[in-house]
């Protein structure tokens, strides 16, 4: 049975930083096949940062110089640090993972950050 889990969330100022974490556990996702979403409170989720096929990394617009996304291959982990973050930040993070036709979401970590 696959599954996602995240977890690294929490409450912070306007300015500080967290570090998400979405272990995968009964299945191997290629690089490029998993993702981080968010979703605000009244708002459709949406994408924030992925991986490119190359083994590179993308993101959204709204945290493009303040997100870094990595992978831990050896223990089936993907990461998100996010820096300087912004009350518009608040969300629910959710990593996703596609393996042939299934696509596949955590429960979600929530992220507050206070103004």
């Amino acid at each position: 049975q696959v599954q996602l889990a995240e977890s690294g969330g929490g409450l912070v100022q306007a300015g500080g930083s967290l570090r998400l974490s979405c272990v995968a556990s009964g299945s191997r996702f290629s690089i490029d096949d998993m993702d981080w979403y968010r979703q605000a409170p009244g708002k459709q989720r949406e994408w924030v940062a992925g991986f490119t096929t190359g083994g590179g990394a993308w993101y959204a617009d709204s945290v493009r110089g303040r997100a870094t996304i990595s992978r831990d291959n050896a223990n089936n982990t993907m990461y998100l640090q996010m820096n300087r973050l912004k009350p518009e930040d608040t969300a629910v993070y959710y990593c996703k993972g596609v393996r042939g036709s299934n696509v596949y979401w955590g429960q979600g970590t929530q992220v507050s950050v206070s103004s």
